[in-house]
């Protein structure tokens, strides 16, 4: 009787079945992909607003021990006329509380009799420091800025103005951080709560700087959010364009590199040409106005760290006065906590 031959060779895939297997894993991978993405998202979202937390709990503990805020940067001039000061230390918020950061021995490696960019302090201010950089920032690394100096980055800007941020002859700013002041918590009758310190600000920035003309700004005069792209573009043929900047440096205190206004409401993108706005650096005795927004990478809106410590995802859709009033530390406007 004869029996059915069997090939001693094991059945294959076809090309068809391989091909319905890998349109199904495809398929797989495009619906868990965003899924994986939001939750690292949502925990580096997490990291960056401990971050600020922490730099919040820091701030209490300095003044609290120093009786004030820190200033942005000292800048002393021997008149209010003088365009070039005598003494400059531009050490930013973060150097000067960076003892409380747990970073004691950076701290000792700054030398506070010179400024940040001089010799004795070219090593230090390009370290990186992971407390204050936020995991979503993609450039991390120090950046090499004019004169082959390294600095280190950070994701956090200070408050430092609306419009107006500082001038040798002219009024404190409105916000919690000032050249040369030093602001206690008794001039916030605004209340901490309702008072921004910082906000989480991108490293790159397009820029216009070095301006020979400061518009029609005053320190009492300046335009609302909804005109102030009007504003940037008025000024943009005055101002010395960069296509990028390395804007945001933990050592550095100037208004260019380590400071947040609350000129434009948060990711507001003015190119024409530039991006932020500083008619002039601190050194040159100002006025100094600034529309330096703030921005960050994740979708939405930005962190900020409020006077008592607390941290809020502010929406990019905040009004633009409600977010110009919690920028001021005694404007007596009066918010609502849904307000933002």
């Amino acid at each position: 009787m004869a029996r059915p031959v069997h090939s001693a060779l094991p059945r294959g895939f076809t090309l068809i079945e391989l091909l319905v297997v890998i349109a199904i894993i495809a398929v797989l991978i495009a619906l868990l992909l965003p899924a994986v993405q939001a939750a690292r998202e949502a925990a580096r979202r997490i990291q960056c607003t401990n971050n600020l937390k922490q730099i919040g709990l820091v701030l209490h503990n300095y003044e609290n021990v120093n009786g004030a805020l820190p200033p942005t940067t000292i800048v002393l001039f021997a008149s209010q006329t003088a365009t070039s000061p005598y003494f400059t230390c531009e050490w930013g918020v973060i150097a000067r509380i960076s003892p409380y950061l747990e970073l004691a021995p950076l701290y000792s490696s700054m030398n506070f009799d010179f400024s940040y960019d001089r010799a004795p302090n070219t090593t230090v201010c390009g370290l990186t420091v992971g407390t204050v950089i936020c995991p979503s920032e993609p450039r991390s690394a120090p950046v090499v800025e004019v004169g082959n100096l390294w600095e280190g980055v950070s994701s956090y800007g200070n408050l430092s103005g609306d419009w107006f941020v500082w001038w040798n002859q002219g009024p404190l700013n409105r916000t919690a951080f000032s050249p040369n002041y030093s602001k206690t918590f008794a001039l916030f009758t605004d209340g901490l709560s309702n008072t921004l310190f910082f906000s989480e600000t991108q490293v790159d920035h397009a820029q216009l700087k070095d301006c020979t003309s400061d518009g029609t700004l005053t320190p009492t005069n300046f335009p609302d959010t909804t005109q102030s792209p009007a504003m940037i573009q008025a000024l943009a043929p005055a101002c010395s364009p960069t296509a990028s900047s390395s804007h945001q440096k933990w050592a550095n205190g100037n208004t260019v590199a380590s400071a947040v206004t609350t000129a434009l409401t948060p990711n507001t993108k003015v190119y024409l040409p530039g991006y932020d706005i500083v008619t002039a650096g601190e050194t040159s005795g100002g006025p100094v106005y600034a529309a330096v927004t703030a921005d960050s990478y994740h979708p939405g809106g930005v962190n900020c760290l409020l006077g008592d410590g607390s941290v809020r995802f502010i929406k990019d859709s905040i009004n633009g006065q409600t977010w110009r009033a919690l920028g001021t530390i005694a404007g007596g406007e009066v918010l609502s906590a849904d307000a933002y």
